[in-house]
């Protein structure tokens, strides 16, 4: 593989550890858990690895004549920095116990072990990925492991490999069917343990005792160079607002966390956005106020975040993408009938088969983004809601709306707009020092709990906070992060996904600053991540780490 200068200098990067990894370690029993809801529902369906106790690793005595131990990865989902140094922790984890011990990476994500497609993961290997972004590695995947056939399937390879435990690397759907493979094999009484590490830039995978997931540290502090780079070309042309969509479907965590480190002039809360209720004309107007404002000091340029999942978090789009899905679902009469109509006659014509205040919403949208909402549908026939620019959507009705405005004498500024999606540019990045520490500490993390004999458990570094010596290693049970959820309309056991806390410290700190960024011109230009020079530069964790744990 051809290696850059930077690349060759990050290899020599050793991450640093929590001190209980750097030796032989012990296991610390917590207090017996229980899921955080559906308590009955969860114990049922997992009898063998439900209530099992919180995990906690401390220095101890060198076990003598550990032995080898054969370990599967799977690197499942979308890409998030550092994955690969999860891969080497386990690595250097499992060869520290016995030198003999072997890692197989199973190709393409979950569908590798289902079709035996796998690879020893040699020193030669491994060390040409250290501290690297991507996960080309074994490359990832989405295939779902939900059928008998295929947890078969993955045992009889396992069985071929002679493996003890297979980890699984993903986030909230990921670590679910890792719980439920452990269960699985523990209930038919195979070895085969099964460990999760929590993986996703969104950063919705987080609770108690899971603090982050990785990937999310280094990906918004690429957003937020990016943002801070626009920022500043705002500030120097003083002509242009720009509208910046950020990644982060179902959470806005991405957003608040570079709201935190830029300071623009409007972040939309998608969490905020639902719990008032607001309808799409009151997050408009909400913006071209603040536009107009901004003009009356002179101020024509400005920059604004937003989320991409907000309109699933607007009850009236919310309602109006589920009456779409319903009348053009596949294979249904109105579907055929909207096919063969022109396309300029189709916006009228789902207007009157939908219902008054649904059609109300559709007539008010650009054209172009209505037929988005119309024509770009998954193979189940639903709206394809992240192929949606709703920076695009929000600039064109607030240019409307400014346009009453100025009608009305509400306003006397000039509006021009850029647009930007941010998303793939932050998923492979070479990885920050702080995910490149937590990684490989959740890996070793997961080597740990291997040799320990456990299955059904999360790898879990927490006080991420504190220097990496002092991060608090260990285990929490899959089982205790779940609940009950309705898919494909079957209730299953599912991870929740976690949203932002809308009294947490994060979000109050953003509220009470967001007026005075608003109205005035408070950027902050954070610049590059940096990977070498000092400590309090390099190896700072992110403004919502700090909040939520006052640091």
């Amino acid at each position: 593989m051809n290696i850059s200068a930077l690349q060759k200098e990050r290899a020599k990067y050793q991450p640093k550890v929590p001190k209980s990894l750097t030796g032989a370690v012990r296991l610390v029993e917590g207090a017996k858990t229980e899921s955080v809801a559906d308590q009955a529902e969860i114990a049922k369906l997992f009898p063998n690895t439900y209530g099992m106790p919180l995990i906690s690793f401390e220095a101890g005595e060198v076990k003598k004549d550990r032995q080898p131990l054969n370990v599967g990865v799977i690197l499942s989902g979308g890409q998030a920095p550092g994955g690969h140094n999860v891969i080497s922790g386990i690595f250097d984890g499992i060869k520290k116990l016995n030198s003999e011990s072997k890692l197989y990476g199973f190709l393409g994500g979950p569908g590798g072990l289902v079709d035996h497609k796998y690879i020893e993961l040699t020193a030669e290997i491994i060390d040409d990925y250290r501290n690297t972004g991507g996960f080309d590695i074994i490359g990832s995947g989405r295939t779902k492991l939900e059928e008998d056939w295929q947890y078969d399937k993955g045992l009889e390879i396992a069985k071929d490999l002679d493996l003890n435990s297979l980890v699984i690397i993903g986030g909230d759907d990921s670590n679910t069917n890792a719980c439920v493979l452990a269960e699985y094999y523990a209930a038919k009484g195979e070895k085969l343990q099964v460990i999760g590490c929590p993986k996703t830039i969104d950063g919705d995978l987080k609770n108690e005792m899971i603090e982050t997931s990785f990937g999310f540290d280094t990906a918004t502090k690429v957003y937020s160079e990016l943002i801070g780079n626009i920022q500043r070309d705002a500030n120097s042309a003083k002509k242009y607002w720009h509208f910046i969509k950020l990644m982060g479907r179902s959470a806005s965590h991405i957003g608040l966390e570079c709201a935190l480190k830029t300071q623009p002039n409007i972040t939309l809360i998608s969490e905020e956005v639902e719990e008032k209720q607001q309808t799409l004309d009151e997050v408009v107007t909400y913006m071209a106020d603040i536009v107009a404002k901004r003009a009356e000091n002179g101020d024509n340029f400005g920059v604004a975040l937003i989320p991409e999942g907000l309109i699933e978090f607007i009850p009236e789009m919310k309602i109006l993408i589920s009456e779409l899905n319903d009348l053009l679902a596949e294979g249904t009469d109105s579907e055929k009938e909207f096919k063969h109509l022109k396309k300029s006659h189709r916006v009228e014509w789902v207007s009157e088969h939908i219902t008054p205040d649904s059609s109300k919403v559709l007539l008010s949208l650009p054209t172009g983004i209505a037929n988005q909402l119309m024509l770009d549908r998954d193979p189940h026939g639903n709206v394809q809601v992240s192929l949606i620019e709703t920076e695009k959507l929000l600039g064109e009705m607030v240019d409307t709306k400014l346009a009453e405005m100025k009608e009305a004498g509400q306003y006397v500024g000039k509006f021009g707009t850029q647009y930007h999606f941010f998303g793939y540019e932050g998923r492979c990045a070479a990885p920050s020092n702080f995910d490149a520490d937590y990684c490989y500490s959740l890996g070793y993390t997961a080597s740990v709990l291997i040799s320990d004999g456990l299955t059904g458990y999360m790898s879990s570094v927490r006080n991420t906070t504190a220097p990496a010596d002092e991060w608090i290693a260990g285990g929490v049970p899959v089982t205790m992060m779940m609940n009950m959820e309705k898919r494909h309309g079957h209730m299953k056991p599912v991870i929740q996904k976690a949203l932002v806390e809308l009294d947490g410290a994060p979000y109050k700190y953003f509220i009470s600053k967001r007026g005075e960024w608003a109205f005035n011109t408070c950027f902050i230009y954070p610049g590059p991540i940096q990977y070498f020079g000092p400590t309090e530069v390099c190896d700072v964790t992110t403004e919502t780490l700090k909040l939520e744990q006052a640091k």
